[in-house]
């Protein structure tokens, strides 16, 4: 299992609600969370899941992401 961390643009309760459905049905992510109270808000994701697979659900969801 790989933990992997992006810079987002996911910064409230809303953006997290509309980024859940398509995070919670990827298969590979084991979890997540987003730390909105970091000026960077950044997303951790512990799964099987690389980093250009990952940037590409956050991108589906309507965010922008990139590794930090």
């Amino acid at each position: 299992m790989n933990t992997l961390q992006f810079k987002t643009n996911i910064n409230c309760g809303g953006c997290i609600k509309a980024v859940t459905p398509t995070l919670n049905g990827e298969k590979g992510i084991t979890n997540w969370q987003v730390d909105t109270a970091n000026p960077n808000k950044i997303l951790t994701i512990n799964g099987d899941l690389t980093a250009e697979q990952v940037v590409t659900l956050v991108t589906e969801a309507g965010f922008e992401a990139q590794p930090a």
